[in-house]
């Protein structure tokens, strides 16, 4: 790697599995950091199972999400077990796990526990509600939280079942807000030396997302309800059908909205009373719906797309995943990262989303196999190799 990485230094001890916690500590690691995944020697991360497809009778699901980290198999009920990880967290700056809240602390490693042999550590916890309130012990799932936050009350067209948003939102924002508290608290620590406890709940970092429709409740006690593509506070923003399909616009202010109309040649809306402004553009959406459709559904997505791209006027089209990774904007952003897994041979993984101009992130190392840097870790905490296989054969490790 020619230059360095943001957090180079950092080291995270991941206990988490199959989302939330995964996808924080991959985004770290993507970072720089060093990551090491402990996993239980009875078959590893949930995730590892989770199929169709499997590439090599590994999971596409489990290499897409712990690409840059290392794996350990450690069963930390047992005493040694219990040891071994705290000899791991002494010399670790983070430790992100997602057990059910209470479960630590069953096993005298919860963040108290753990602070008296490391007092810097950052343990983030990212939990479906929260270490305290009412529903603190419930487990955790996207699907209930989605369901709980109101994001489900919000998703999906007008008189339409329950809709769920169609990647898992709750736990991928749970890991995202995971990780913006950790990096947040890595500051404290550089600054001052002390670390801290830091959690992350599906239930409010799903919640956090609802911006414009809490607004709209806490302002005016109105329910909001779903709106299909459309937008609660613009219109025309939203998908329009088209001669062979859908295109998305954005005419959110009058400025665009005027050029909207000049490029579709409808400049009597402009004129029309009902949409002259945003306000009464919201107000009778539906009817306006149907205009822009009069028009859009006489030529093709791609004809309009370069009507509209020449107009100034955003839009664009709607994309199956194989249009997105066929696309060239994607292609010239390095989001299609190859790498060569030791039995799945060669694999596609997501490229990182954020760019850094002066320490970079860098995909380095696929997902790990189970187990597959156990005998490295213990070696560098001084266990020897007669040790090592012992610790195996009484089921401490894989």
């Amino acid at each position: 790697m020619s230059k360095s990485q943001a957090l180079s230094g950092m080291k995270v001890l991941d206990c988490s599995q199959i989302l939330a916690g995964p996808f924080c500590t991959m985004m770290l690691a993507d970072m720089g950091a060093e990551v090491i995944k402990i996993e239980k020697p009875n078959g590893g991360d949930d995730t590892r199972g989770w199929g169709p497809p499997f590439i090599a009778g590994e999971s596409a699901a489990f290499l897409q999400l712990n690409r840059n980290k290392k794996s350990i198999s450690l069963n930390i009920q047992t005493e040694k077990g219990k040891e071994i990880f705290l000899k791991l967290i002494s010399e670790s700056d983070v430790f992100v796990e997602n057990f059910r809240p209470g479960s630590l602390k069953k096993l005298n490693l919860d963040y108290e526990d753990i602070k008296k042999v490391n007092p810097k550590i950052i343990h983030c916890s990212i939990s479906g509600f929260g270490k305290t309130g009412p529903y603190s012990n419930r487990a955790g799932f996207d699907l209930v939280a989605q369901g709980m936050s109101g994001l489900m009350s919000i998703t999906g067209t007008p008189d339409s079942p329950p809709v769920k948003v169609g990647v898992p939102i709750s736990d991928l924002n749970g890991g995202v807000y995971a990780m913006y508290g950790i990096l947040s608290a890595y500051i404290h620590l550089l600054k001052t030396g002390e670390g801290q406890y830091v959690e992350s709940s599906l239930l409010e970092s799903s919640l956090a997302y609802t911006v414009w429709e809490s607004s709209i409740y806490f302002s005016t006690g109105e329910i909001p309800s779903p709106m299909g593509s459309a937008h609660r506070l613009s219109a025309p923003y939203q998908s329009v059908k088209t001669k062979d399909g859908y295109i998305n616009i954005g005419a959110p202010n009058q400025s665009n909205w005027e050029r909207l109309t000049i490029a579709i040649d409808r400049e009597d809306l402009i004129k029309d009373a009902k949409f002259r402004g945003t306000p009464e553009r919201l107000k009778n959406r539906v009817l306006l719906e149907k205009e822009l459709e009069k028009s859009f559904t006489k030529k093709t997505t791609q004809d309009w797309m370069e009507i509209l791209e020449k107009a100034g006027v955003p839009a664009g089209p709607i994309f199956n995943m194989k249009d997105v990774w066929n696309n060239e904007q994607v292609k010239s952003r390095n989001m299609d990262v190859l790498l060569d897994h030791p039995t799945a041979g060669t694999i596609h993984n997501i490229g990182i989303a954020t760019k850094l101009s002066e320490t970079p992130g860098v995909i380095h190392s696929p997902a790990p196999l189970l187990g597959q840097h156990t005998s490295e870790i213990l070696k560098q905490l001084g266990y020897k190799k007669s040790e090592i296989e012992e610790l195996k054969n009484n089921r401490t490790l894989k």
